[in-house]
């Protein structure tokens, strides 16, 4: 008779008992979620991915929004290479660009580093600088079309009280353009600021205090600290202002109407885009203008993107203009 010793008898090992379970659907276990984000989704479909699409298949055709389409292929963007009124709109366009966006990117650098100051009310300055961005801009229209009129306008009526001779604002092709730039850096200075002061708080004070040790004075300060450690925050500037006023569209047209002025000086590149889809019912024309315009902000955009960023050369980070490359090389 054979005795086991239960002691030592090896252990049994249990295996779980396999199942036939399926692995949950992830839709029916989230669909809460799902239902929760699907308004996004569904609005940029609708609004945002089908008009995206529906232009580029747009610009293709001859079409005044009512009647069937007539498909031209690239006819529309043949007459756009040709067509003098909107290279007349390029034109004013980039020049209103060229004298707002590098002021207004330069008062708002300034403007940020002052409010960056230990200074008294400093909540209340930066409250008043931003409230330009917020306001309407057709009161901000009606508000510049009274200062800059040529008949009674404020500026006027004090030139003509210093004895100096009045100037046709909104009548003549460059008062037009500096009076619609001076809307433009109204409006975007303070916004602009707000970004750079976010920069500035980021920036160690010890660099400062640094300086401020070594003898530096304030343009010192602001020019070889501020300005350098700012560059991811200039780039972001400058690429959005460069967008931005490329999109210049309210002020003009509030100002000027949809003619953009004597001359069509006040004429930008959407507003002409506006024009042509919306009051000559062109639309296949206006998707072509809208998708040049779209080359165009790209094309810009990385324009900027290489003059303002950086590389590493040595060892050391400098600016990609033609200039420091020269002094790097030598």
């Amino acid at each position: 008779m054979t005795i086991t010793n239960p002691a030592v008898t090896p252990a049994t090992v249990t295996q779980p008992a396999t199942t036939g379970r399926k692995r949950p659907n992830p839709i029916k276990r989230f669909w809460p979620q799902y239902v929760s984000i699907a308004p996004f989704y569904v609005l940029f479909l609708v609004f945002g991915l089908f008009p995206l699409v529906f232009s580029i298949w747009l610009s293709f055709n001859d079409w005044d929004g009512m009647g069937s389409m007539n498909f031209v292929g690239l006819a529309q963007y043949r007459f756009l290479i040709t067509d003098p009124r909107f290279w007349n709109a390029v034109g004013n366009t980039f020049i209103i660009w060229f004298i707002s966006t590098i002021p207004m990117l330069f008062l708002a650098l300034v403007i940020a580093f002052l409010l960056h100051q230990n200074i008294r009310f400093k909540g209340f300055y930066r409250v008043a600088f931003f409230l330009p961005n917020v306001t309407s801009m057709v009161a901000m229209a009606i508000v510049f079309g009274s200062v800059f009129s040529d008949s009674f306008g404020v500026i006027n009526s004090a030139l003509q009280a210093l004895g100096a001779a009045q100037i046709p604002w909104l009548s003549s092709p460059w008062g037009i353009k500096v009076t619609i730039a001076c809307m433009v850096i109204w409006r975007w200075t303070g916004y602009n600021s707000i970004i750079y002061l976010a920069g500035l708080q980021a920036i160690s004070t010890e660099l400062y205090e640094s300086a401020r040790v070594d003898g530096a004075n304030g343009w010192n300060i602001f020019s070889r600290i501020t300005v350098p450690m700012l560059r991811p925050v200039i780039l972001f500037t400058v690429i959005t202002s460069t967008i931005g006023g490329l999109s210049l569209f309210t002020e003009p047209q509030v100002l000027l109407g949809d003619s953009g002025g004597p001359g069509e000086a006040g004429m930008t590149i959407v507003l002409y885009q506006y024009n042509q889809a919306f009051t000559q019912f062109d639309f296949g024309y206006g998707s072509a203008i809208a998708w040049a315009l779209f080359i165009i902000a790209v094309i810009f955009a990385i324009i900027n993107w290489r003059l303002v960023s950086e590389r590493e050369v040595g060892g050391q980070k400098v600016f990609k203009v033609r200039r420091q490359r020269k002094e790097v090389a030598e």
